[in-house]
């Protein structure tokens, strides 16, 4: 089976956010079932070419309603995969950026959509490839399954099959009417679009013409069907329950290794994390200018400072939970200014026990990851979430929200001997639930230290890869094509 994954991200080229993680690790696992998933996205300006061996392969004149624009396609091989990159000045080649203001962002991602139909049809005719699926992701490419169903019966394109998948329903690409008439894009006519007014929401356009469609957890696939997480696709989601599968996020586990990461001070594994893990806590302390103290529990994040994750739930928990005990705080991030703001304020009034790194650096992430004790993640909501599973392979116990992945992957501590759990779990979005769980969190680091280590080496034992995810994927092709009679 071929499959093609087109995408605004994929890591490492251009990451913003999971959806790279995602697009970029997926191919290889599926290759391992003998899936031939290649990958395309846009060939942004800011992509080293020689540092990944990209070369150029064929270019051809797009014309569309608003004239003709030069598209080159490049490509690579990297991870066991293959990589192409659409570059076609204006819209695509000279950024510095993944996203730009969204006037620009809504033009040139339906832009995207229609030129990459026109690279598709090029791949068939001059490469000799041409994918069985099209597995589309977010706003960004869902017109395609639109546009593959417009093209009707024409050759080739009656056969493909399209998958979309969700990887956070709050970013629809709406209000897109009027981009879609200035590019020439005939009317989304689908009942169910007219009916609830989604003719001009590209995420609304994607779920109401593609075959499929996947969310990144369980759980998610269930919550999107309600307005309070699906918001105003949720009708159309329930419309298509029966073609929508929640299928887990995985890590790419060769990547995300404590034996061999070679960015923390030492590496370990969970036989021997109880001797050598404590070195990387140490290390981070003295990093971030914090006390080297082991017995202090030493609480992380690593994360998008955005309305989303919680923060204005946990920066007054933070707040009280420093002013009357003894916890360090390291955070890495950037985001919205207010919480910015807000922890580099915490950080200048316990210097002692707060150290804010409001930036972005893969390696302290990483370090984060292996050093702290408790990973904090309390969402409103986390349509899968990584940042806990990276935490917990790392042996770093999860404080989450039970929402979305969050719910699906960290199971809450008995409060005993900790004969079930890998982290602490609560439900209300209040921020006298997080202040609540962290004491018990902290109180079970300080009192009860069998338990915790008997955690983290369970933690640090689940099996978070993508072999099991790839193969729902396979399914979820196979479905879809024959969905379509194939």
């Amino acid at each position: 089976m071929k499959v093609l994954l087109a995408s605004a991200e994929a890591a490492p080229f251009a990451k913003v956010g999971g959806l790279a993680d995602v697009v970029g690790s997926l191919p290889r696992a599926l290759g391992r079932l003998d899936v031939d998933a290649r990958v395309i996205i846009p060939g942004y300006g800011f992509i080293d070419h020689y540092e990944y061996d990209i070369d150029h392969l064929f270019s051809f004149d797009f014309h569309h309603r608003l004239g003709s624009n030069d598209v080159s396609i490049y490509v690579c091989e990297y991870d066991e995969t293959t990589f192409y990159f659409l570059q076609s000045s204006p819209y695509f080649g000279l950024e510095g950026e993944v996203y730009s203001h969204w006037q620009w962002d809504m033009e040139r991602f339906v832009y995207l959509n229609q030129a990459l139909m026109a690279a598709l049809a090029h791949l068939g005719e001059h490469q000799g490839w041409f994918p069985d699926v099209l597995h589309v992701n977010d706003w960004h490419t869902s017109l395609l399954p639109f546009l593959v169903k417009e093209h009707g019966s024409g050759a080739g394109w009656a056969t493909l099959a399209t998958v979309l998948s969700i990887h956070n329903i709050a970013y629809q690409g709406n209000h897109a009417g009027g981009f879609l008439y200035q590019a020439g894009v005939h009317g989304r006519h689908l009942p169910e679009l007219v009916y609830y007014d989604l003719t001009d929401n590209l995420l609304g356009i994607g779920i109401g013409y593609s075959d499929m469609i996947s969310t990144v957890s369980p759980r998610y696939a269930e919550e999107i069907k309600y307005p309070y997480a699906g918001y105003e696709l949720a009708p159309l989601i329930g419309l298509r329950g029966d073609d929508l599968r929640g299928i887990l996020n995985g890590l790419d586990t060769e990547f995300w290794d404590p034996q061999t990461d070679p960015y923390i001070f030492e590496n370990f594994d969970s036989e021997n994390f109880d001797a050598k893990r404590p070195l990387n806590k140490r290390h981070l302390q003295s990093y971030a200018r914090l006390p080297i103290k082991p017995e202090i529990p030493l609480i992380g994040v690593v994360s998008r400072l955005a309305a989303q994750k919680g923060f204005d739930m946990a920066l007054p928990a933070l707040r009280k939970v420093l002013g009357s005990r003894y916890a360090q705080l390291v955070v890495l991030g950037t985001g919205e200014s207010d919480l910015e703001y807000a922890f580099w304020q915490l950080d200048q009034d316990f210097p002692d026990k707060v150290s804010a790194f409001l930036n972005y650096d893969g390696a302290l992430a990483q370090q984060i990851y292996a050093g702290c004790d408790l990973f904090l993640m309390p969402s409103h909501f986390e349509p899968c979430g990584m940042g806990q599973m990276m935490a917990m392979r790392y042996g770093a116990l999860p404080l989450v929200r039970r929402t979305g992945g969050l719910a699906d992957t960290v199971e809450n501590y008995d409060n005993a001997d900790a004969e079930t759990g890998a982290g602490f779990v609560f439900d209300w979005q209040e921020a006298e639930a997080v202040e609540g769980t962290l004491n018990w969190a902290l109180d079970v680091y300080q009192q009860r230290p069998a338990a915790w280590k008997r955690m983290q080496q369970r933690a640090m034992s689940l099996d978070f890869s993508w072999d099991k995810s790839a193969g729902a994927y396979r399914d979820l092709y196979q479905q879809a094509r024959i969905k379509i009679g194939e």
